[in-house]
């Protein structure tokens, strides 16, 4: 007999089951919808936070979380949700961005940037651009120092956010980057570990890259193609140890390393692509931590 020993931790395996059998499969983007819409069961609520608002940024929707109204000086953080380029929105990562908000200090802003299929590539990627120049000219106002904007996103909203550094060299101070996917070739060897039966699966994920859409080549789409780091802001990048995504970002780490970047990874072990959102410690850890490199942006 052989006995398989399972990567997850039993809470995040309990999690990862649970939310796996109520997620659809991949070709229905309104199903995929109505499931995130749900919820994941367990996800804790954020913690309050003084000023919680919408308003548009550049034309484009936005929910700005402020800790500490009248205060000056803070970051700025452009907080770009995960979903596959698909699905969720501000609703869906209220929590997350409560919290970042709550414990670094800083203003959040939360995009709710135009999803495919109805709107491929590149809407989305402008209309993380569109909320960053945004930031940049409405920071003072909003009580925040412009030259401590960073750009921050979990999964598809950590390949936008990667993709807005790309873009805005010499604008941003720091990418925050959680599980995000950056090759659409998805030849790594996480893809085959870890696409099967741990939640978000190969399948989703190649199902998604076609709805997105664009050139798969182009580094604006796959970031981690991109000729020439060289001068990137200073970046974190969170991932989980049972993801197919993980290789990817070891490698974007390993690329900006040696372009001289200031690059962290914390690698969390135990856990799955989108644990930051759920009821488990590693999560709570990771948010931590990004809250602290959030609030040291210099």
């Amino acid at each position: 007999m052989t006995v398989t020993r399972d990567e997850l931790s039993p809470a995040a395996r309990r999690l990862c089951d649970a939310m796996a059998a109520g997620f659809p499969g991949p070709g229905d983007a309104a199903a995929l919808r109505a499931a995130v819409a749900a919820g994941a069961p367990g996800r804790p609520a954020g913690p309050e936070v003084a000023s919680v608002y919408d308003t548009t940024a550049g034309g484009v929707p936005v929910r700005v979380y402020d800790p500490a109204p009248g205060a000056a000086g803070r970051p700025l953080a452009v907080y770009l949700h995960g979903g596959g380029w698909v699905m969720c929105g501000p609703d869906t990562h209220d929590a997350l961005c409560r919290a970042l908000a709550a414990a670094s200090g800083a203003v959040v802003v939360s995009a709710d940037y135009r999803l495919a299929p109805e709107h491929p590539w590149p809407a989305a990627a402008d209309d993380a651009l569109a909320v960053l120049l945004w930031a940049r000219a409405e920071a003072q106002r909003l009580g925040c120092d412009p030259a401590r904007v960073v750009v921050a996103g979990d999964s598809s909203g950590g390949n936008l956010a990667a993709v807005t550094a790309l873009r805005a060299p010499g604008m941003v101070a720091g990418q925050l980057l959680a599980y995000p996917p950056l090759d659409a070739s998805m030849g790594s060897e996480s893809v085959a570990a870890y696409g099967r039966g741990y939640f978000h699966t190969a399948a989703h994920m190649a199902w998604y890259w076609d709805q997105y859409g664009g050139d798969p080549a182009h580094p604006h789409v796959s970031p981690l193609r991109a000729a020439d780091v060289m001068g990137l802001p200073r970046t974190l990048i969170v991932l989980a140890d049972c993801d197919l995504l993980r290789d990817e970002g070891l490698e974007y780490a390993r690329r900006l390393g040696e372009a001289g970047v200031d690059c962290e990874v914390r690698l969390y072990p135990g856990v799955f692509h989108g644990f930051l959102g759920l009821p488990l410690p590693a999560a709570r850890a990771a948010v931590a931590g990004a809250a602290a490199w959030l609030a040291a942006t210099p």
